[in-house]
């Protein structure tokens, strides 16, 4: 039987036992009613997981020992980084959980001409937080011990005149050229655009600024849709899936 696994955002290290963090203790204590002795496994984003072992649960606090720390070989030499046009809700979850199991290294929320989010200074900090916590509950599930960043939501414009790939692509339906002529990098910059696409003159920005146009089959994606089909496609060419 699979043990709870669980994200403690505190420095770790085996053979030490310390005092989980609430929202540990909430899953712990509240939901699966665990009890001292029953095993679980944390991460915090530094590459380790850790097995660890209950010794106090209590109803607002929970302490354990960690037993072992080991290095499970589950990051993707691909680094990919997504410029994800700023959908509304529950599409944009899925774009940042879907996008973290499938291995994403960061996803910066642009805004485009087309977006139809407009969000302040305020609510732009707190969408962040909790399109953060989302890859975090993301790499929960899907034993990711690394935890993919999140970046400050900003214009397209912004995001294409400062990121860095070996390989730079914009999804555009209008394109026949296929992955296969390109060669094998190591990182790559996908921009994704909002559910009525990318306007013309931000796919020639994009292209005037080094991203080459791919369209990943013959259909057109919605925009949570894209960045799925378009990480399994590029994991599977040059990443960690086979």
């Amino acid at each position: 039987m699979r043990i709870p696994r669980f994200y403690e955002p505190q420095a770790i290290t085996e053979g030490s036992e310390l005092c989980l963090s609430d929202s540990v203790v909430q899953h712990v204590c509240r939901a699966l009613r665990m009890r001292p002795g029953d095993s679980l496994a944390l991460f915090n984003g530094d590459g380790f997981e850790y097995t660890a072992e209950l010794t106090e649960v209590a109803k607002r606090n929970a302490t354990a020992r960690i037993t072992q720390a080991s290095q499970p070989h589950r990051v993707s030499p691909l680094k990919v980084t997504i410029g994800q046009a700023v959908s509304r809700g529950e599409r944009m979850d899925y774009a940042v959980q879907k996008a973290t199991e499938l291995g994403m290294n960061q996803l910066v929320p642009l805004f485009t001409e087309r977006c139809e989010v407009r969000l302040n200074s305020e609510r732009q900090d707190k969408r962040r937080q909790h399109w953060q916590q989302v890859a975090v509950s993301a790499c929960e599930q899907s034993l990711r011990c690394d935890i993919p960043e999140i970046g400050e939501p900003q214009s397209l414009n912004d995001w294409i005149n400062t990121v860095e790939a070996d390989l730079k692509l914009v999804l555009h339906h209008h394109t026949e050229q296929p992955l296969g002529d390109f060669t094998k990098p190591s990182s790559i910059a996908l921009l994704i655009g909002p559910e009525g696409g990318l306007s013309e003159p931000e796919v020639e920005l994009a292209l005037a600024n080094g991203f080459k146009p791919v369209a990943f089959g013959p259909r057109v994606f919605r925009t949570e849709t894209a960045p799925v089909a378009a990480l399994s496609v590029l994991q599977y060419l040059w990443g960690d899936l086979g």
